[in-house]
Parts: structure tokens; C-alpha cells; sequence
């Protein structure tokens, strides 16, 4: 076919799927979601159907190609808010129907009359204070009501009324693939009453799309857009899925990034100021363990060549079920100026809601690599300076050895006078490489632990118990214990005098500052 002739073609086909549509963002003083007479548009906004982004003109007017079944959406600037949607999130954007019902188990996208116009109310927000609070949460992952019901209590509750973040995200897994889940736990996050962004993860699509591009209509249906970006003072937010779905494959995913997905971002990061953050949050990392190819190589450097000149630059990542901090450098194709640094965060639900409840009926949750279940959360200041921290969902009343920020574990008794072979063990839930963690006795001279690639014995501990035990303990067991990216051990004198000791912990966190934890052991005679 003459070229000429294949362009005439494509540029009809392509007019009848994606008609030139548009509307116009503005100030909606009244909060009515309607532009009513005196309400001005505002200009230079973004606005994306997922691979274009076009910007509002003075009037606020855009007009963008919008397919059947597509989204377009606002990119949030800084300075306003956007309102509340049907389920209590963010209604920052419009799903174009599909046209034909979905045949999808879970629903999908509803069928309805394609809109032409699609307009995007805006608010002043409040003036913002000297730093951004960001709660950051990660695998949910409830499988039932039940689990449900752990996420509120366990997660949320503490956190309502107390709260003081501007903004919320969640990395994927929000549900265990039962999508029809979706309406009650976001109800749960909402109930925090702070802007919500999400992120799927692979346990969030529809297990029988028969594509990729198919995969996420039920999560879309309820979150909108998979790949989106949203602008705060101190910080932009780009939120990327980065879930392949690979049906009648095992595993039926991989890690990786669509070609829609490199338009946004091509057309969307050169429009950004380089002096603030800039948060990339997905769910599965963009570092691989050892041995494992679960992220596609060329994807990934396909992105850092797009970050490689923002000097701010931080990932969030989930999927794991235990805690890390990775800097990515020339070995996994990362070429800027400094190390690349992306937060592997752990999960709301730590390991699956796993292990023994508690007087309250909340299973323990720890995670395999020791860190409890929890939150993290993001502060950010001006310059591109941010801080993190990891929140415990729950603390143990008045045990110095498990703390917010690391849990100690060491023997109860050893023999005076032993060969020191038994230490104290401490997991810094927030350590990384370069932490600097030591001990002293009695109030003694501080020394050095030794960071160790071991499971933490605490949950050795718990898995020998489960072991021993003649009927189930909980729904499901803890987690078999894997080797901790951040446990340090110090050896335990036995020397000195018989009877109690008192051993104390301190940590040096980047972010946090000093932190403590303190236990104690007891020297025994014993006979030959």
C-alpha cells in the first residue's frame, strides 16, 4: 500500500476512535462542581488522556483527543484542591466509556453515553505550612471483610483525628485480587478525610482480561487513571502502574512500563521545575534480588534516562512485604549525578494479616524480615529535602525492647563466665548500609554492632513456637523468617558479675535522628 493512501487510512480510523474533545478547568468558588458566572478559568494546567498532555489556555479552556474507553484527567497544580468523588478519593479525572458492557467478573468500565465535554473544578487551597506530610501506604491487601476490619482498626483508626498530612498515597495491592472489595476499604481510607492517590498493584487486576491493556478496568473504574502525576508546594507526585500482565504465563506479571505510559512522561517531566522533590510511587520495585528477573531491564532505563537530570528525585515502591532502602547507581542503569534512592516500603498488612491476634483480635502481621506491620510517612521541605519514617501499627505497652523505630532481641540467662558466642540483636526497621547502630552494658563504654545478613530470632522464635504447637495459633502462621536488610548484632559480655545487666541500644537515623531500645539479661553460675 502507497504510503499516502496508509496515512489517509490511519488518520480516519483514528478520528473515529479519538474525537478532538475538551472543556475547560476552573475556579469553583462555590464548591458546586459547575462553572456559574463570574467563575474564572484558570490557565496553564495540565491535562492528559494518558499519553498527550496539553495545557489550559488563558480562558482554561483545553481541547484533547479522547478515545472510547480512555481517561482524561487533570494533573493537580500546586495551590489548589480538587473535589471529593464518589467514593470520598480524589475526582481529578473521567472515564470515557468503553461504548460495549464488560464482560469482566468484577465489573470493569461501565457502558454509558460517551461525554464530549469534560470539565475540571478547581479550589484555592490553604496556604501550606513549612513542610509536606505524606502518608505512605502499601499493601493493604485484604482478602476478605474480616481483613477489612484489621486495616481500619490497625491502620486507620490511629490515625484519624490525628493526622496532620496533606496528602495520601497507597503503592498497590489494595485488595487480594477481590476486586469487589474495592468499595469498603476505600471507604475505610477515606475515612481519614485527606486526599487519596493510588497505585495497582498486581494482586488489583482483572484476572480474566485477556490482555494487559484490558487489566485494569475494575481498578480504573474505581481510582481512575493507572498513570497520572499530581503537584504539591514542595513536591510533584507521578504515580505509575508498572504491573504487566502476562495471562497463561508464570508468573502471570512482570515489572514494566507500556509505551503510553513513556508518551506521558516524555511529554509531562520536561515541563517541570528541577528545585523540588519529584516522588515516582509504583508497586513493584525497580530493583531485583539476586538471581530474579522481575523488572524488564530496558524499561527501567528507558526511565532513568528520563530522570537523569533532576537532581531530586525519590521511589516509592511496595510488593515485597519487607522494608528496604536501595540506591540505585550505573549497575542497574541509573546514571545521575547521585545514587538514586527508592524506598522499598512494608506493608499495611504486613505478612498477609498473618500470625497470632492480640487481646484485640489483630493478628501480629510481622513481616518475614522482622519489621512490624504499619505506615510510613514522607515529610518534605524546600530544596528537594525530605525525611522518612516507618510507624509500627502497634507498640507494646511499656516494652523498652520494641520501640517505633527497632525491636531488640538477646537471651535471657547465659553462664557467667562463657565463651561470649550469644549477642544482642537489634532490627532498625529504617537502617540502611551506612547506619551506624551500637550497644553498651550497664551503662558502659558504646561499641559497634555488626550489621548481619540473618533472619531476626524474634520471629525464629515465633516460627519454632507455631512449630511446636498442637493446633493453629491463628488463621495463618507467621512468616518463615528470610535474612533482614537491616539487623545488627553485638556480641554479649559474660564477665561480668552475677546477676541482671542492662543492655541499650542506640541508632543513628538519617532522618529521625538518635533512636533507643533497651533489654536485659541475667549472668548465672552454673555447676559442672
Amino acid at each position: 500500500m502507497r504510503r499516502g493512501l496508509a496515512a489517509v487510512l490511519w488518520l480516519a480510523c483514528g478520528a473515529a476512535l479519538a474525537q478532538a474533545q475538551g472543556g475547560v478547568v476552573f475556579d469553583d468558588g462555590n464548591g458546586n462542581g459547575v462553572q456559574d458566572v463570574g467563575e474564572a478559568g484558570v490557565a496553564g494546567v495540565a491535562v492528559s488522556n494518558g499519553r498527550a498532555v496539553v495545557r489550559s489556555d488563558g480562558q482554561g479552556r483545553y481541547t484533547l483527543p479522547i478515545a472510547a474507553g480512555q481517561i482524561v484527567f487533570v494533573v493537580k497544580p500546586d495551590g489548589w484542591q480538587v473535589p471529593a468523588g464518589a467514593e470520598g478519593l480524589p475526582a481529578f479525572w473521567h472515564q470515557q466509556s468503553p461504548g460495549e458492557p464488560s464482560t469482566l467478573r468484577h465489573g470493569g468500565l461501565p457502558a454509558g453515553q460517551p461525554s464530549d465535554r469534560v470539565d475540571f473544578p478547581l479550589r484555592r487551597a490553604p496556604t501550606p505550612g513549612a513542610e509536606l506530610e505524606v502518608l505512605v501506604f502499601a499493601d493493604p491487601q485484604p482478602k476478605s471483610p474480616a481483613d477489612i476490619d484489621y486495616y481500619r482498626r490497625d491502620i486507620v483508626a490511629p490515625l484519624l483525628d490525628r493526622t496532620r498530612a496533606t496528602l495520601g498515597l497507597s503503592l498497590g495491592d489494595i485488595v487480594d485480587d477481590d476486586l469487589s472489595l474495592y468499595p469498603a476499604i476505600n471507604a475505610v481510607t477515606a475515612s481519614l478525610g485527606v486526599p487519596w492517590l493510588h497505585v495497582a498493584g498486581n494482586h488489583d487486576i482483572d484476572r480474566d482480561a485477556r490482555d494487559d491493556a484490558g487489566a485494569l478496568q475494575t481498578f480504573r473504574s474505581h481510582f481512575g487513571p493507572d498513570t497520572y502525576a499530581w503537584e504539591e508546594a514542595r513536591a510533584t507526585f507521578v504515580m505509575l502502574d508498572d504491573v504487566i500482565h502476562q495471562p497463561g504465563s508464570k508468573p502471570g506479571y512482570t515489572g514494566g512500563f507500556r509505551d503510553d505510559q513513556f508518551a506521558f512522561l516524555e511529554a509531562y517531566l520536561p515541563t517541570l521545575p528541577t528545585d523540588r522533590l519529584l516522588v515516582l510511587g509504583m508497586h513493584i520495585p525497580l530493583f531485583e534480588a539476586a538471581g530474579r528477573d522481575t523488572f524488564r531491564d530496558a524499561d527501567r532505563e528507558r526511565l532513568f534516562a528520563l530522570l537523569r537530570d533532576f537532581p531530586h528525585v525519590l521511589v516509592l515502591s511496595a510488593h515485597n512485604h519487607t522494608q528496604q532502602h536501595w540506591y540505585h547507581d550505573a549497575g542497574t542503569g541509573w546514571h545521575g549525578a547521585q545514587p538514586l534512592h527508592e524506598y522499598n516500603v512494608g506493608a499495611n498488612c504486613g505478612a498477609f494479616w498473618s500470625g497470632v491476634k492480640d487481646a484485640a483480635g489483630i493478628p501480629d502481621a510481622t513481616m518475614a524480615d522482622g519489621t512490624p506491620n504499619g505506615h510510613a510517612t514522607l515529610k518534605v521541605f524546600d530544596g528537594g529535602r525530605y525525611a522518612l519514617a516507618w510507624h509500627p501499627a502497634r507498640l507494646r505497652g511499656g516494652d523498652s525492647a520494641f520501640t517505633g523505630a527497632m525491636a531488640l532481641h538477646a537471651p535471657k540467662v547465659l553462664r557467667a563466665g562463657a565463651y561470649p558466642a550469644w549477642g544482642v540483636y537489634a532490627n532498625v526497621f529504617m537502617g540502611g548500609d551506612d547506619t551506624r547502630v551500637e550497644f553498651r552494658v550497664d551503662d558502659g563504654e558504646w561499641k559497634a554492632m555488626a550489621k548481619v545478613a540473618a533472619a531476626d530470632p524474634r520471629l525464629l522464635a515465633e516460627n519454632v513456637r507455631d512449630d511446636l504447637a498442637d493446633a493453629l495459633r491463628g488463621y495463618d502462621r507467621s512468616p518463615e523468617a528470610k535474612p533482614s536488610a537491616h539487623l545488627w548484632r553485638g556480641a554479649l559480655p559474660t564477665g561480668l558479675g552475677v546477676g541482671e545487666h542492662h543492655v541499650e541500644v542506640r541508632a543513628f537515623d538519617a532522618w529521625q535522628g538518635e533512636q533507643r531500645a533497651a533489654t536485659r539479661y541475667r549472668l548465672q553460675d552454673a555447676a559442672e
